[in-house]
């Protein structure tokens, strides 16, 4: 296991297989890339999808930290999801239940136009699951303007916490104190149309 992903603190925690990789990023809506830029770290959120095995990032091409990323440079990106807070009798042993992974790598430029489109609408998907059957395709012009970047999933770790506090003994007799978990999700609201939608035009289903 590379050091840059071996995990120390609260080892119990850490995960190494790609199946809980996998459930993580295919969770996730967000991951912040870390790279080193002019000598200084940059850490900026990207829209992500995994797409098999790379975790594909997209933006301008004139972005500089992701021309960076795309370069050959090694980086790093993250995911959290919280999926609850964890209440504890003391804010020392509060805590929150979460899933996260961290990968490095370098990754590769996506330069075929046939692939780029192809991935370019599966993260279209992954924020709205058939959305890009129901919209317009990309221009040659925008297609020319979007950098995408595929970071492949080899080096990776992932850690997860589930369950209730772990109150320090002499705490639990506090019984006037209320612990436990409070979930946290990550849900649809109703569609909100803009002034454009025409009346009648049917919204896109929000169900998962």
């Amino acid at each position: 296991m590379p050091a840059s992903t071996t995990i120390r603190r609260l080892a119990d925690r850490a995960r190494y297989d790609r199946a809980t990789l996998d459930e993580v990023l295919d969770a996730a809506y967000v991951a912040y890339v870390g790279v080193v830029v002019d000598g200084a770290p940059v850490v900026l959120p990207f829209a992500c999808a995994r797409i098999g095995d790379e975790l594909i990032l997209h933006g301008s091409n004139r972005a500089g930290t992701l021309t960076t990323v795309a370069g050959g440079t090694p980086v790093c990106a993250t995911v959290t999801l919280v999926d609850g807070l964890v209440l504890a009798r003391s804010g020392f042993h509060s805590s929150m239940n979460y899933r996260s992974a961290a990968i490095h790598g370098v990754a590769r430029i996506v330069s075929d136009p046939v692939e780029k489109r192809r991935l370019l609408d599966a993260v279209v998907d992954r924020l709205l699951p058939g959305r890009s059957a129901q919209i317009r395709g990309l221009t040659e012009g925008e297609l020319e303007a979007t950098l995408v970047a595929a970071l492949p999933l080899t080096t990776f770790s992932a850690k997860v916490r589930s369950g209730g506090p772990k109150d320090a003994p002499e705490d639990l007799s506090a019984t006037g104190i209320w612990g436990g978990v409070i979930p946290l999700v990550t849900s649809f609201g109703a569609p909100i149309p803009d002034d454009a939608t025409a009346a009648g035009v049917p919204a896109p289903s929000v169900t998962r």
